[in-house]
């Protein structure tokens, strides 16, 4: 953080201070959650959660330096200052909004139902070739993860990259009310969350509610190919594989899973590109940085440079070369859209190509019929082996077996079933994928495979 007070946290949150008077003129160094990161001069909030309540913990951050405590119930014996308010929760969004109302940087917003951490990490790369970046860490785009992200930004960072999440209508305008935004990237809408969303329109406007507190001068940019977003193109940048978006790509050549070549075409000029990580899809992410590059003032050199600088990240179809396999590790979570999408991936493999695939949550009660439409794509992939694990994944191996006959496919309940025959299902040399959403923890089976 820079130059922001106890007195302005304070303020913002309206919280009752107990302490001495000295400290409310004192910039904080930090905000955290997680006691064990608590460092000198950071505010600690004491959060209750479901398994453990952060209130438990408020004695011990006063001696690793802690300025002050956030806490909804004041302390049995206190050991050093600390803010009450109702709700810690809310009062880390009331103080995040403040805080981002002091910064004059630009902050880029991405939001959208597939790859919007592979944006993100796209966009930050482009982008540090000129600026020190601040970027989302990991996933921690949601009302919890974003004002901590917001708090991060300090006096070093002139500009910053911020991934936005959520799964329920209201939820995308509390975060765009913290983030204020002045570019807005929106990479695609998908059947997610349709539990609470009800449908891909609901998707649409629940993603759209970004816009609520963007910059009046927002610069918006939106994928170009997807039909629900081509509803903001009079006020969008749009980017894609027609030539009608304004930033479209073409040439594009498979390297495996070495990555893709293509040219991306924009109206400052032409520039050929290799993507260091596999898939169709991150043609897409390379579009998105280079129409965020332009807009912020970046050369093509600076954009390709960014391009070609990326590192890919755990959970998000990082490429592994194990001992005796490839993995594909898109461990982190699944949706129907994405999980096609890391089939299309796999398919680019030079190798044997296995799929190993769990259940996918949060689909309401078209969830058996959106599972089988993972299996139907399968028909016109060449992929050598399918796996499918879990209760609800069955579905996915039935529509399989129907739509794709080259592929063979086999069915295990558990994890630990499939553990028990993969050497012998499995070759040396394959390329194997592995994807479910985050709660089948198919890490286990990455670290299973990786040892072998």
């Amino acid at each position: 953080m820079k130059h922001f007070t106890l007195r302005q946290f304070a303020e913002a949150c309206q919280a009752q201070y107990s302490g001495p008077d000295a400290l409310l003129d004192q910039n904080i160094g930090g905000v955290v959650i997680d006691s064990r990161k608590v460092q000198e001069g950071d505010l600690f909030a004491a959060v209750p959660g479901e398994r453990v309540d952060g209130h438990r913990f408020v004695p011990d951050v006063y001696a690793r330096g802690a300025l002050c405590a956030l806490v909804e119930r004041p302390p049995e014996t206190p050991a050093g200052p600390y803010l009450l308010v109702k709700n810690t929760l809310l009062a880390l969004k009331d103080a995040a909004e403040a805080y981002r109302k002091t910064l004059t940087i630009p902050v880029v917003a991405i939001t959208g139902s597939v790859g919007k951490t592979s944006t993100k990490e796209m966009i930050a790369s482009v982008l540090s070739q000129r600026f020190c970046v601040l970027k989302t860490p990991g996933n921690l785009n949601n009302e919890i993860g974003l004002p901590l992200t917001v708090f991060q930004i300090d006096s070093r960072h002139e500009a910053a990259v911020l991934e936005l999440g959520m799964n329920h209508f209201g939820e995308m305008h509390r975060l765009s009310r913290i983030a204020r935004p002045g570019w807005c990237v929106f990479t695609n809408i998908r059947d997610v969350h349709l539990e609470f969303l009800g449908s891909r329109d609901g998707v649409f406007r629940a993603k759209s509610e970004l816009l609520d507190y963007a910059a009046p001068d927002a610069r918006i940019f939106i994928n170009g190919d997807d039909d629900k977003l081509i509803a903001l193109k009079d006020r969008a940048v749009t980017f894609g594989l027609s030539p009608s978006c304004q930033v479209y790509a073409d040439s594009i050549e498979n390297l495996g899973l070495d990555g893709v070549r293509c040219r991306i075409c924009t109206p400052a000029g032409n520039m050929d590109v290799r993507i260091p990580l596999p898939g169709s899809h991150v043609v897409y992410n390379a579009m998105a940085g280079a129409c965020t590059g332009l807009s912020l003032g970046l050369s093509l050199d600076e954009i390709r440079a960014g391009i070609e600088a990326l590192k890919p990240i755990a959970g998000r179809g990082n490429v592994i070369h194990a001992s005796r396999y490839t993995l594909i590790d898109d461990c982190y979570n699944a949706g129907p859209d994405s999980m096609k999408g890391a089939l299309d991936t796999l398919d680019c493999a030079l190798t044997r190509k296995a799929a190993v695939l769990g259940d996918m949550g949060e689909l309401g009660a078209d969830s058996e019929a959106l599972h089988a439409s993972v299996g139907t794509h399968m028909a016109g992939l060449h992929i050598d082996l399918l796996v499918t694990i879990g209760s609800l994944s069955r579905a996915i191996h039935e529509a399989a077996k129907k739509a794709a006959p080259q592929t063979r496919c086999l069915h295990y309940d558990t994890k630990e079933d499939f553990l028990s025959d993969a050497s012998r299902i499995l070759k040396d040399g394959d390329s194997v994928l592995l994807k479910a959403s985050h709660s089948q923890q198919f890490e286990t089976l990455l670290e299973a495979l990786r040892e072998r």
